[in-house]
């Protein structure tokens, strides 16, 4: 079965493998959303079963939720957690100082949220991702359905003098219809190619009437562990300004997680 997992699913696999070290007993932590948080997800029930860990979880989706039930995972809500110890999470893209991009798995409201209630954001990752300059993906913004052409007609105005290379944007789609969020909103893409200023975007985005949030997470990870095939992981601390490397010893234990592909 080891032999059907690409190498970016070992690399997300040895990422997520180094992030459970980070969990201890008690802790209350933040769930991300999307394939490489969902190997997280995975690995840490495996944990929790073997070891009998105990850990309070908060998911950032409802499919974050439904996955930590299927492995085991009991979940609560951030209003019983109130304060987490950790949230470990993937990204779109992230930059030399760790801003993200986030919110290609259209879940970008709550992870912010559930992010910034916590002493420490933990991103897992793989080298793909990183970019010397955020933009090459897509950054998505959340809006209400209300008047969602007004605000993309606003957003793509506001762009002109904004420090980004592109000024395109589409909502995005589910099918026929638009997507919308586990808040009932709808999500807009910004083509940007390259975002010379995140904080000062981040903070015009949101000023905007009809934008409820943007996918720029702009000092708010405090680690990334970028996974690779070969089992080997780095550890950037923005926090310890360290670089580190470590080897992840991995085995046919992976075959119960390749239903993942």
């Amino acid at each position: 079965m080891t032999d059907k997992l690409s190498p970016s699913d070992w690399s997300k696999y040895v990422a997520a493998r180094r992030a459970t070290a980070l969990v201890q007993d008690g802790m209350r932590i933040g769930l991300g959303t999307g394939s490489t948080a969902a190997w997280f997800v995975r690995v840490l029930g495996d944990r929790i079963r073997d070891e009998n860990l105990r850990v309070k979880c908060v998911p950032t989706s409802t499919r974050t939720r439904e996955l930590a039930a299927k492995v085991g995972i009991a979940t609560i809500s951030l209003d019983e957690a109130r304060w987490l110890d950790l949230t470990i999470d993937g990204a779109d893209e992230f930059d030399p100082e760790l801003n993200l991009i986030k919110g290609g798995g259209g879940a970008l409201l709550q992870e912010k949220i559930v992010a910034t209630a916590s002493d420490e954001m933990v991103v897992i990752t793989d080298a793909t991702k990183e970019a010397v300059t955020l933009g090459a993906f897509p950054l998505p913004c959340e809006v209400i359905p209300f008047g969602w052409r007004t605000t993309q007609a606003l957003i793509e105005e506001t762009l002109i003098s904004m420090e980004v290379m592109g000024r395109s944007s589409a909502l995005r789609m589910s099918g026929e219809t638009p997507f919308v969020t586990d808040e009932g909103n709808f999500i807009i893409d910004l083509h940007l190619n390259r975002i010379g200023n995140a904080r000062q975007l981040a903070m015009v985005l949101n000023q905007m009437p009809g934008v409820v949030e943007n996918g720029l997470f702009v000092d708010i990870c405090d680690l990334v562990i970028i996974g690779n095939p070969d089992g080997r992981v780095e550890l950037r601390d923005i926090k310890e300004g360290t670089i580190t490397e470590e080897q992840i010893s991995v085995g046919d234990e992976v075959n119960i997680f390749s239903d993942l592909n």
